[in-house]
């Protein structure tokens, strides 16, 4: 079976055009979601302090809690607001000594946040001051990790579209 690397030229539209015809539901025909929405998505930190520092000090995103992980004795879970009633949320695990960020199937390849087009450009300047690399940019894009290795997007879409299209 020859399978295709990264990157290599290849025509896949014909495949996607069957997968929306097998499975894409017309939004007048689609059922509601059984969700209500993301409470929230827990990443891991080596240093509390450093990960506040970096999301409410550089991204502006208000710490709003933190407590005792109610899982692992002595750890922090701590939250940050990131708008429209979503929280990211942070667990430190002392003692377990994790490797750093690896990507490998079934993990989390970047959290996109919606911004406006003035937050991004605002934010942006703010990461640069601090010296954190824009790692790739394309359209309404800018890709750069965080304290962790965490990749992040700042998504200058409004929630439910990509590229000035709508995906929900």
């Amino acid at each position: 079976m020859n399978k295709s690397k990264h990157g290599e030229e290849q025509d896949r539209s014909a495949e996607w055009e069957q997968l929306r015809h097998v499975h894409l539901v017309a939004a007048d025909h689609r059922p509601a979601s059984s969700a209500g929405g993301v409470h929230h998505l827990a990443l891991l930190s080596s240093d509390v302090e450093r990960t506040i520092g970096f999301y409410q000090g550089v991204l502006e995103f208000p710490l709003t809690e933190l407590f005792e992980n109610r899982d692992y004795r002595g750890s922090t879970h701590f939250f940050f607001d990131v708008g429209n009633g979503n929280a990211l949320a942070f667990f430190d695990f002392p003692g377990l000594n994790l490797d750093s960020y690896s990507e490998v199937l079934g993990s989390m390849h970047h959290l996109a946040i919606s911004v406006t087009r003035d937050k991004q450009i605002h934010l942006r300047s703010k990461l640069e001051a601090a010296g954190v690399e824009i790692t790739f940019e394309h359209a309404n894009s800018i890709y750069f990790n965080g304290p962790d290795g965490e990749r992040l997007e700042l998504l200058a879409d409004s929630l439910g579209e990509m590229n000035g299209k709508p995906v929900l």
